[in-house]
């Protein structure tokens, strides 16, 4: 089975969702994979909730593999607040920039980037779906949160990644229905471009499902839960 890379050709990529879909995991994964293919890589941490996993939290990484981060650096930035840090306008207008947008909050943090709409329209944006997640078990729910993200960041239809995982202990046999419940939701209306999973997962995976696999190594952990625990 074929696996899913980012374009290289692409400059500017948006990732846009509710919280915990997995979106910051994948921002960050689609920078450092930028950093290995062009001398400048710009990641913006524009999440605009509280949650538990930020990508910002990765930006010793990220910097550490030539990715500069931007992000508001105040505490109240811990807090559900609509904030933003300057500096995206000349990047995107930059040809020899490539931009991460990580925008999360939902239609909230989506408003945040509708002014820049003019700038994105050659954007690829990518509309992640874990299955799992109770606001992604129907399509009502999916549709719902969708058509407000949209609107708020007054750009057309994204595409569409499945990221089926219950966390750091997801099995394989848990992945694989995932990724047949998310192309049941989404196929009848929308391509779905291909499936994340764990690097540790994929050699039990590949060739068990005709989605194309987007190999992830994840580097976002809450260890103050316990949560990254297996």
């Amino acid at each position: 089975m074929a696996r899913y890379a980012p374009d290289p050709a692409q400059r500017v990529t948006v990732f846009l969702v509710e919280a915990g879909c997995g979106k910051s995991e994948l921002a960050v994964q689609w920078a450092l994979t930028a950093a290995e293919r062009r001398r400048d890589v710009h990641f913006f941490d524009l999440d605009q909730t509280k949650p538990l996993l930020r990508s910002r939290d990765a930006a010793a990484l990220l910097e550490g593999a030539g990715v500069t981060v931007h992000f508001v650096h105040f505490a109240e930035q811990c807090a559900d607040a609509p904030t933003q840090v300057g500096g995206l306008v000349p990047l995107l207008l930059d040809k020899s920039k490539s931009v991460i947008l990580d925008v999360g909050g939902n239609d909230t943090g989506a408003r945040l980037i509708g002014g820049y709409a003019h700038l994105l329209k050659s954007a690829d944006a990518y509309f992640v779906v874990n299955p799992y997640r109770p606001w992604s078990g129907t399509v009502a729910h999916i549709d719902g949160t969708l058509s407000a993200v949209l609107k708020a960041a007054r750009m057309g239809l994204p595409r569409f990644l499945l990221n089926p995982t219950l966390g750091i202990g997801t099995t394989a046999e848990e992945f694989l229905v995932g990724v047949e419940q998310g192309l049941r939701l989404l196929t009848p209306y929308v391509k779905v471009e291909a499936a994340a999973v764990s690097e540790t997962l994929l050699p039990e995976v590949e060739g068990r499902t005709e989605l194309p696999l987007l190999p992830l190594t994840p580097r976002m952990t809450v260890p103050e839960t316990g949560l990254d625990e297996g």
